[in-house]
């Protein structure tokens, strides 16, 4: 999935799930893309620990703002993760929770590559209902 697609579907998402107003406060949102590649063979174990884990993040955590996880269609072995935070402190923060750790453990022997773009927002929009 081309970075421009996965915008316009995090866009999308937010639309569907009421999300955040972005500018409040004075904090820039902390964006990150992980582009991951993971054994085929365990596709599924792979897709359980990253939904548990976001999950739990988005419920927990109030500095998480959107985390996606899409598997690429043709290759579903290629999974992107397209993460928004309130700022880069809860980015760190959201690395020393018990889910984050359990999923690192869980994917260890799962994930072959990980590659992790630094972002710079232009602009994050929300189409309010």
């Amino acid at each position: 999935m081309e970075f421009r697609q996965l915008l316009v579907l995090s866009a999308v998402m937010l639309t569907m799930t009421g999300g955040p107003s972005y500018g409040q406060g004075g904090k820039e949102p902390y964006v990150r893309v992980a582009e991951i590649e993971i054994d085929p063979v365990q596709l599924e174990a792979y897709q359980a620990a990253v939904k548990e884990q976001i999950e739990a993040a988005l419920r927990i955590e109030p500095g998480v703002l959107a985390l996606y996880s899409v598997a690429d269609k043709e290759n579903p072995a290629h999974i992107t993760v397209f993460e928004i935070y309130t700022d880069v402190e809860a980015y760190k923060t959201h690395l020393e929770t018990a889910h984050f750790k359990k999923y690192k453990t869980a994917t260890q022997d799962i994930v072959k590559s990980l590659k992790l773009r630094e972002t710079v927002p232009i602009l994050l929009g929300v189409k309010r209902r």
